[in-house]
């Protein structure tokens, strides 16, 4: 877009647009409404409800506090039997959520703020039917 503003001073919007290198819709589009797509849209907030609302505050984050290589499987099941009635749909949403708060205080090297090594920052290890990972085969 940057570009076609530059062919924009001088030139009509067709001649801009062939120039920039997109159709005269477009152009035309852009003469309209000259904000970027991102500054147009309001972003888009939750359609469903937060199936993690009851039990992110009080439960999950301090049992990511007290032992932070938990794994989100094991947070999973454990908050699956203390509450039946959250669905096994979840398991994404809370393995999504509990990667950005490790995340978020993970060090550029991959480990806690504590200087303990997360889950998962060395990388996946697939385990075979035979037992072996496939890091053992490559040794």
């Amino acid at each position: 877009m940057r570009l076609y503003m530059s062919f924009r001073q001088a030139e009509t919007p067709a001649v801009a647009a062939a120039k920039a290198g997109f159709s005269i819709a477009t152009a035309y589009r852009i003469e309209q409404d000259p904000r970027l797509p991102s500054q147009k849209k309001a972003p888009r907030g939750r359609r469903r409800r937060d199936p993690l609302a009851a039990v992110w505050d009080s439960e999950v984050v301090p049992l990511l506090k007290s032992a932070p290589g938990l794994r989100p499987v094991a947070i999973f099941d454990e908050i699956r039997r203390r509450h039946p009635e959250i669905g096994v749909g979840i398991s994404r949403t809370l393995e999504r959520r509990v990667r950005t708060l490790a995340g978020a205080s993970t060090g550029p090297s991959g480990t806690s703020s504590s200087g303990r090594r997360l889950a998962g920052s060395a990388g996946v290890v697939r385990f075979h039917r035979h037992g072996r990972s496939r890091r053992q085969h490559r040794r």
